[in-house]
């Protein structure tokens, strides 16, 4: 912990070159896009799409799982989604899986999850259980991310931004060993390179 308090305690200093730019994110944000991906720590969207501050719209959890639209609940994803799209005007909308990813791992043997109940129950929310046969795991987090963008379909601010030809849907997959980024065909369950 401690060189991420000394990075933290120089954080001023290191930008000072950079201060105008700092300032002006005082008058408000205009990210050009929701970027939704796994709270992974070795998932990085600004890392790995380049983004300066103030260019993306970070929504993280475990899995990078977007329950589909209730409007009977409430749900911080949604609330996101809804912010990003109706306030931030973002024109893009990300989901971005990842190798590796212990959620996916989770969903297909949720042996592992009798300690972690709030986990399993979370899971839930993927839309898919374990009724699944891959024995790839990349193969089974690349259909997760096509499920999970297929709710992010079901949210009524994506619905309209879609329909207007405003707001366009991405779906991705990034190999942590490799820095790989994948990107969905629309229409198919292929992943080709950016």
């Amino acid at each position: 912990m401690q060189p991420l308090i000394d990075h933290a305690r120089g954080f001023a200093g290191a930008v000072a070159g950079r201060r105008d730019e700092f300032a002006r994110l005082g008058d408000g944000q205009k990210p050009e896009a929701l970027f939704i991906s796994c709270s992974d720590s070795r998932v990085m969207p600004a890392l790995i799409t380049g983004a300066q501050p103030g260019q993306l719209f970070e929504l993280r959890n475990a899995g990078n799982i977007v329950p589909p639209h209730r409007s009977d609940a409430s749900c911080a994803v949604a609330g996101t989604v809804e912010f990003a799209v109706r306030a931030l005007g973002v024109s893009d909308i990300v989901v971005c899986g990842h190798s590796h990813c212990g959620a996916v791992q989770g969903l297909l043997n949720q042996s592992g999850l009798s300690v972690m109940p709030q986990v399993r129950r979370w899971l839930t929310q993927a839309g898919h259980g374990t009724g699944h046969s891959e024995v790839d795991l990349d193969a089974a987090v690349m259909r997760h991310v096509r499920t999970q963008l297929d709710h992010v379909r079901t949210h009524p601010c994506v619905v309209e931004g879609v329909a207007a030809g405003t707001l366009r849907l991405h779906a991705w997959f990034y190999r942590v060993t490799t820095g790989e980024v994948l990107a969905n065909e629309p229409g198919t369950p292929n992943f080709l390179p950016l």
